[in-house]
């Protein structure tokens, strides 16, 4: 079945750097888009990034320029490079996949930035 595992977050200080990992099982990361998305506390969740089938990028204008998102194809693992990290970026950060119509999401990895 379908899987997604997230891992990588922890608490960092202002100005620092996390990379995230999602792990996928059940299908071929490689045919399908790959996004990032967070939830912080009384909001909503919001995308933050997304890389199509082909490695085409987008970012929310939020993170634009210190957030990056890659895939490698042969571990079936989509990652998020998170630099210059501020105390807004503080949420839980999960991975979706959307599969025929049915969309998957991870369990989440909790990202705190505070000094």
């Amino acid at each position: 079945q379908v899987q997604l595992v997230e891992s990588g977050g922890g608490l960092v200080q202002p100005g620092g750097s996390l990379r995230l990992s999602c792990a996928a099982s059940g299908f071929r990361l490689s045919t399908y888009n790959m996004a990032w998305y967070r939830q912080a506390p009384v909001k909503q969740r919001a995308l933050v990034a997304a890389i199509s089938s082909g490695g085409s990028p987008n970012y929310a204008d939020s993170v634009k320029g210190r957030f990056t998102i890659s895939r490698d194809n042969a571990k079936n693992t989509v990652y998020l490079q998170m630099n210059s990290l501020k105390p807004e970026d503080t949420a839980v950060y999960l991975c979706k996949v959307t599969i025929f119509g049915s969309t998957y999401w991870g369990q989440g990895t909790q990202v705190t930035v505070s000094s």
